[in-house]
């Protein structure tokens, strides 16, 4: 599915729609191992600015002062990238962008604000209706993913730069995703079996599981739970501690076969650069050696503890909240308000149904549910994905330049 979209892996489509991701991808960043996971050296603070700032510095010279742009959350991690972009480059032009999502939070206001501190001027995406651009975006990456903001962030900022900046990459190598570890904790112990924390990993990965995911898929699909299984014992059978054995999986996860894919795939197609200054291969090879607790305390479930101490060594740490931020769409306003219509179109008469991938039963059976459980509604926003990439790639029916109202 990957090299070829003219051709269907069952396994990566059972991936895709149980996983989010693909690990049978070829991935751009380097796949690691539970070696590479041990914990022998203490983080040095001052070491971990610099490589990010060499890196920054090494390939904003290419740029020759053009405007750059900047992916901007709000958060910690793209804080960080144009706190120290402005420190390197005092007076470049920089464009932040951030997303506006319909009926969501919205977390552009604190942005403006980070914004307005690195004196760069602020673009905020406004967007209505987040699945209209689906097919044009599946298109460039060949691959049926749904949740694909940043098709939305590189369209815009290329009319102002080649160059676009993000802080991807923080949450893998520094514990970012601190609202599944507590629940990892509770659900093993030292003795628990490889086996027992895949199950609890995959369960602590609440929006991306439901309880009769089995029954999504039709024949031809080859489910089974112990195919997934077998992709993620590797990471829980070694001598990791149980958050070691996490943060492992974490990294071979959505980072190398979802977010990274999608993302240099997009950049590519815009023929633009792509700036990811956290995931330089010198970080990237210490920071998985960096012990737990000093990236993570699990008192206060604050997580990323050696980036929240360069802000705060640069006066920024008030700049950003304890909470993780991103770019997060509500699903189920999304659901309610465009996105049950659009699955309704699309699925009453699915050509993944009719060429037996999907569960014709499954889809009548929850499709229109009145109070659909978020994890349904990110199941039917897969599953649509997949019937976009399908017109788009085997029946060759859809245009890419479709949008879905």
């Amino acid at each position: 599915m990957d090299s070829n979209p003219q051709t269907i892996s069952p396994l990566s489509l059972v991936n895709i729609l149980t996983l989010r991701y693909d690990p049978t991808i070829n991935p751009n960043l380097p796949k690691k191992n539970f070696q590479d996971f041990s914990p022998t050296e203490q983080p040095n603070i001052k070491s971990i600015e610099k490589s990010i700032c060499n890196n920054i510095e090494q390939k904003l010279d290419s740029c020759d002062n053009q405007k750059i742009s900047i992916a901007l959350s709000g958060g910690v991690d793209s804080t960080l990238v144009l706190s120290l972009v402005r420190k390197i480059k005092p007076d470049i032009d920089i464009e932040a962008f951030s997303i506006k999502f319909a009926n969501s939070v919205d977390e552009t206001k604190a942005a403006s604000i980070i914004a307005n501190k690195f004196n760069a001027n602020h673009t905020i995406i406004n967007l209505d209706n987040y699945l209209s651009d689906l097919p044009k975006a599946i298109s460039m990456i060949k691959l049926p993913f749904w949740d694909l903001h940043w098709y939305y962030v590189a369209k815009e900022s290329r009319s102002v730069s080649k160059f676009l900046i993000s802080g991807d990459g923080g949450d893998e190598l520094f514990g970012g995703y601190t609202f599944r570890y507590k629940k990892f904790l509770s659900l093993t112990n030292e003795n628990s079996s490889p086996i027992e924390k895949v199950k609890a990993y995959l369960e602590c990965h609440e929006r991306d599981r439901v309880s009769d995911q089995q029954d999504i898929f039709a024949t031809n699909s080859n489910f089974s739970w112990n195919l997934i299984y077998e992709q993620l014992t590797p990471y829980f059978d070694n001598n990791l501690s149980n958050l070691e054995q996490v943060f492992l999986a974490d990294y071979n996860g959505k980072l190398l076969y979802n977010f990274n894919p999608v993302n240099t795939r997009i950049i590519n197609h815009l023929e633009m650069n792509l700036l990811t200054p956290i995931l330089n291969e010198e970080l990237i090879s210490s920071a998985t050696h960096i012990p737990i607790q000093y990236k993570y305390d699990k008192i206060s479930n604050i997580g990323k503890l050696p980036l929240r101490s360069i802000l705060k060594n640069n006066g920024h740490d008030s700049l950003v909240s304890s909470e993780k931020l991103g770019f997060n769409v509500n699903t189920i306003n999304l659901w309610k308000s465009h996105g049950h219509s659009i699955c309704k179109n699309f699925l009453t008469d699915s050509r993944v149904v009719k060429d037996g991938w999907i569960n014709k039963n499954w889809i009548e059976k929850h499709i229109d549910s009145s109070d659909l459980d978020v994890k349904y509604v990110n199941k039917f926003l897969g599953i649509l994905a997949f019937e976009i990439w399908y017109r788009l790639f085997i029946t060759k029916e859809m245009s890419s330049n479709s949008t879905l109202d």
